[in-house]
């Protein structure tokens, strides 16, 4: 066991520890014995000692004071406080200013003890909020998937890992959002996740608590959250203290599914055309099977329903083929407001049918400039396809508005069958003609 601890410890700080400590206690004697020396008159002598007594002390705080203050717990002391003035703040200063005025001119001593303890509450002001806001670890939690404009509950926890101070009046906010003065900070590039402060009024020794806050996220797309600041105003409200939580944080919020009138519009010529791809794909007979729920009428057989005496469907050799590619062409011709607001529709419809499919069970894949998903089932496809979906950007064309036939579509038509769900800005003429009797073609320019 003594062993086990032994190996253990860091011997080299405790053996410099215990140098600089033997060192100092040198220094001390030969200090006291230079001052005895001085005042028996042998003032040559107890120069040279003083002068090794305070050589061995310079030694020892420049060889080892900063090694161990590297590694002992003063090193959290070292953490950037910013510093801002409330209203409250700027008043008292101006009263220790006027003070101080007052007390240089009139050389009353009641002056200078007021000054005094104005001052103190200052030093004192900024120990509390340094204890308060030290040794706090933050812990953001959010759902797992995340829509955009559906409000979620999040929870954030603060965790207090002093052994003897609680903390008091805490408030977590963005980093761009508190008041650093940092200007070599740069601007985020995607927006961040906390849009607003939350407080935390108390907070006990080696505990910790959390707060529920609802957050909606406006758009689609990457959400990043690159440091929390941390703030306090206690014990007095004259400074805003505030430091900085390095946080890394990532999420990708996924568009919204919630059906627009664009949904409702589409969905029933989509159904037509879809059960008449099928039906005109599934012409050879594979079987005659017992009648399901979920099978459609003019499928059952009526001479085999009647010498079974139970109805009977007749099944086709290419209904496999019940299955649907979204497809997303996300190349516009132009990048004008009303052409990208048309753009950010698109999206959200096409979020919508992939979530419709994935509601009535149908196989699907997903296709876009980039990514491509395999033909997997339906809630293994769906977050994959929304991801996609929420990080979907406008691109450059390379041959919108010309008659060649787009090599995107020629891929896509020479498919191993299947019904397509097509979103594009591209002409007519360059979709093959081949693709259009498997396809519904949304334009987006058509979209309002």
């Amino acid at each position: 066991m003594n062993s086990q601890i032994a190996q253990t410890v860091d011997r080299g700080p405790w053996r410099r520890f215990f140098w600089a400590l033997g060192g100092l206690a040198l220094a001390l004697l030969l200090a006291l014995y230079a001052t005895g020396l001085r005042q028996v008159g042998r003032y040559a002598t107890a120069g040279a000692l003083a002068a090794m007594a305070l050589l061995l002390a310079g030694v020892i705080a420049a060889y080892a004071v900063p090694y161990l203050a590297r590694r002992t717990t003063l090193r959290r002391w070292m953490v950037r406080i910013d510093y801002e003035f409330t209203r409250e703040g700027a008043v008292y200063l101006l009263l220790v200013v006027a003070i101080i005025i007052a007390a240089l001119n009139t050389g009353n001593n009641l002056l200078f003890i007021i000054l005094a303890c104005l001052l103190a509450g200052i030093v004192a002001s900024g120990i509390l909020s340094r204890i308060v806001l030290s040794d706090v670890e933050l812990e953001l939690a959010l759902p797992e998937h995340l829509f955009a404009g559906h409000p979620v509950e999040s929870k954030i926890t603060l965790r207090n890992q002093k052994r003897l101070f609680p903390s008091f009046s805490l408030t977590v906010s963005a980093a761009s959002a508190g008041g650093s003065k940092d200007s070599r900070r740069p601007a985020p590039s995607t927006p961040e996740i906390l849009d607003r402060p939350v407080y935390f009024p108390f907070l006990p020794r080696r505990s910790s608590a959390t707060e529920r806050v609802e957050m909606t996220f406006p758009r689609r797309g990457r959400y990043t959250q690159g440091a929390f600041r941390l703030s306090t105003k206690f014990p007095f409200g004259l400074l805003r203290k505030s430091r900085e939580m390095p946080a890394g944080q990532e999420i990708v919020v996924l568009p919204s599914v919630q059906p627009a009138d664009e949904f409702h519009e589409i969905l029933p010529r989509l159904a037509g055309e879809m059960e008449s791809f099928i039906q005109g794909r599934g012409h050879d007979l594979y079987a005659i099977r017992d009648y399901q729920v979920t099978d459609i009428a003019r499928h059952v057989d009526w001479k085999a329903t009647a010498k079974a005496g139970q109805l009977k469907v007749r099944e086709y050799t290419r209904e496999e083929e019940r299955r649907v590619t979204l497809v997303f062409d996300a190349r516009l011709p132009e990048t004008s407001p009303a052409v990208l607001a048309r753009f950010e529709k698109a999206v959200a419809l096409a979020a919508s049918l992939a979530w419709h499919f994935c509601e009535v069970g149908l196989p699907m894949r997903f296709v876009t400039q980039g990514f491509e998903s395999g033909v997997e089932p339906v809630r293994a496809a769906i977050y994959p396809i929304l991801e996609s979906l929420a990080l979907v950007e406008p691109i450059e064309p390379t041959n919108v508005g010309s008659a060649i036939v787009d090599t995107f579509f020629e891929r896509l038509a020479a498919g191993d069958g299947g019904f397509n769900v097509v979103f594009t800005s591209a002409p007519r003429a360059s979709i093959p003609a081949a693709l259009w009797h498997s396809s519904h073609v949304t334009f987006i320019d058509s979209l309002r």
